[in-house]
């Protein structure tokens, strides 16, 4: 599962935002003439080429082919979606036509595709014989009927592009995390104000003196809440992607002192702490109590976890866990599974359901040895995917408690990659993720046992009080 939110840098976004299940065996989809529609890929795949409507074709029927909604989807609504981003991308050019009106349609998808296509075609060859202006049209295209489905793990992966002077562990950007993330756009009901650092990597922000608890007033001048409301431009500008090089004037109130200024922020590649990497961090707290900080669902994280418990547990007797999945953005969910399963066996963790309803049940691996610990889970809206398949898991099977704030409800399913005619990578769910009692937490989220949400006061004082009810409650 994935997650496309939840980091500050190029490195983690790359890390976590499209990992998926391992390739299925099975054959391309193909259209009703029988070409090839998608395939999954094998190996890397060469270097891509401009997108054309072809390419464009062959996401269309690769998504009526393989993705999990296909049956009931209307796709009338990914066609509009995308002529009118191709509408969007003439206007923005100087470049709009008369041709460019939308065709009737009249729900046969093969022949609305091809009424789609002919009417692109005839506004495409009144534009200039410009593979890059075709190309701009066409991605432009494609990326809204991907978007059209309105699924959080649905994505159309192109010209990814690394800074020049990018090395490893190297991450772009401001250089800091707030409470709202850069997901605000797709899910603005969730964003409360106030607007506040909640972490400082390292880069421009740490350049220029910033500290949690800070709380942002304006950005590029924009207030980001206005009568409670978010304003999803004005926030997402803090997280800023390669090649995005704009400066970013943020308007800064330390409550503590009262004082106001105005910082400029240019993103950049910066060095963060070596810490803020670790996909695992542990400590001992008071009275034996265990604390597992993870920050995604990597490859053999589980085992590593374990590992990491037993070392902690070395010549004395563990009292209880707490496992920290703030700003988890999710990962393998095999690796969820397996996590799950040192507390408990014999059940169910979550249900992936196919287009005709048929739901396959995922179990625990009782290979694996259980902890015996009490378990309090702490979640925030940063906890995405296979951290919310981990966290849905626990509060079904009343494993234990989760404490802080609704995850990011952002678990539709198992993201599988198909590789199209441009070499760029489509990815959507072919299954659909239902939680151990079959309810769909895709878009809702898991809701605390404990609400217990984080203050600009907290953060400038190093308060957690989520942590602090935790262990609060495996002293009970």
């Amino acid at each position: 599962m994935t997650a496309k939110f939840m980091t500050a840098g190029l490195v983690l976004f790359l890390a976590v935002a499209c990992t998926t299940t391992p390739p299925r065996t099975e054959p391309a989809a193909t259209t009703a003439g029988g070409s090839s529609v998608c395939a999954e890929p094998q190996g890397n795949p060469p270097p891509e080429t401009p997108t054309t409507i072809d390419v464009v074709g062959q996401a269309y029927f690769c998504i009526l082919a393989n993705y999990y909604g296909r049956a009931t989807l209307d796709a009338r609504a990914l066609l509009i979606a995308g002529f009118a981003a191709f509408t969007r991308e003439l206007n923005r050019g100087g470049r709009d036509l008369p041709e460019a009106t939308m065709p009737a349609l009249t729900g046969d998808r093969h022949a609305d595709w091809a009424a789609f296509e002919a009417a692109y075609r005839r506004v495409a060859s009144r534009l200039p014989d410009d593979a890059g202006l075709q190309g701009k049209l066409a991605a432009a295209t494609l990326q809204a009927i991907v978007a059209g489905l309105g699924d959080d793990h649905a994505r159309w992966t192109h010209g990814v592009k690394r800074p020049p002077d990018y090395y490893d562990g190297d991450q772009y950007g401001l250089g800091l995390r707030a409470n709202v993330g850069p997901q605000v756009r797709a899910d603005p009901g969730t964003a409360l104000p106030p607007l506040f650092i909640t972490g400082v990597l390292g880069g421009p922000a740490k350049d220029a003196g910033l500290r949690p608890g800070d709380v942002i007033e304006s950005i590029n001048g924009s207030a980001p809440f206005v009568d409670g409301e978010v304003t999803p431009a004005a926030v997402a500008a803090l997280y800023p992607q390669y090649p995005e090089a704009r400066a970013v004037r943020l308007q800064i109130l330390r409550q503590k002192t009262g004082r106001r200024r105005t910082v400029t922020l240019k993103p950049g590649l910066y060095q963060p702490d070596p810490a803020t990497l670790q996909v695992v961090t542990t400590k001992l707290l008071r009275d034996g109590i265990a604390y597992v900080r993870l920050s995604g669902f990597a490859p053999d994280v589980a085992d590593r976890v374990f590992r990491a418990i037993s070392r902690l547990g070395s010549g004395r007797t563990l009292t209880g866990l707490v496992l920290d999945l703030r700003g988890n953005g999710g990962g393998s969910p095999g690796e969820a599974i397996r996590l799950l399963s040192g507390f408990a066996h014999g059940k169910v963790t979550a249900y992936q359901c196919a287009a005709d309803g048929a739901c396959d049940p995922m179990r625990t691996d009782d290979s694996v040895a259980l902890l015996g610990l009490p378990l309090v889970v702490l979640t925030d809206r940063g906890c995405a995917s296979a951290c919310e398949h981990f966290s849905s898991a626990v509060k079904d099977l009343r494993l234990g408690r989760l404490v802080g704030t609704r995850t990011a409800g952002a678990v539709s399913g198992p993201a599988q990659p198909y590789l199209l005619g441009d070499n760029s990578t489509l990815t959507f769910p072919s299954t659909h993720h239902l939680a151990p009692s079959r309810e769909v937490i895709d878009r809702v989220g898991v809701a605390p046992d404990h609400y217990v949400p984080l203050t600009p006061q907290d953060a400038a004082a190093g308060r957690d009080p989520a942590l602090d009810e935790a262990l609060n409650l495996l002293h009970k």
